[in-house]
């Protein structure tokens, strides 16, 4: 069998998660997360838009994790994301980390925010 070795973006995958943490790029990081271009940040939650719309420009494409089970995404928040050229998909964390990694190996412009599981 033929490997290919992955490359990563300087963004970097997600290699973990559990209750209440996820490990992305060998950090822990306890909480909501933001990871993409700009490196990995703590995040407040999703009433804080002010820190995702901080990626415009940088992203083509943001995932929302949502917890163990897809939730609803305010139009208060997707409304002015999606304004700043920014496509926004919510899904439950689990899924939202695998598609992540997958389109990141590909080196898509793209940006995670994740609710922990």
């Amino acid at each position: 069998m033929r490997l290919n070795e992955i490359v990563f973006t300087d963004a970097k995958p997600v290699e973990g998660y559990g209750p209440g943490f996820f490990r992305i790029g060998g950090q822990v990081i306890h909480g909501p997360v933001i990871a993409g271009p700009g490196g990995i940040q703590t995040w407040a939650g999703l009433q804080d838009d002010a820190a995702l719309l901080a990626l415009k420009g940088q992203v083509d494409v943001l995932f929302v994790g949502t917890g163990a089970e897809i939730g609803h995404l305010p139009e208060t928040l997707t409304g002015p994301l999606e304004e700043a050229g920014m496509g926004v998909e919510a899904m439950a964390s689990p899924a939202a980390c695998r598609t992540y990694n997958i389109l990141l190996s590909e080196g898509r412009r793209i940006a995670l925010a994740l609710i922990p599981v």
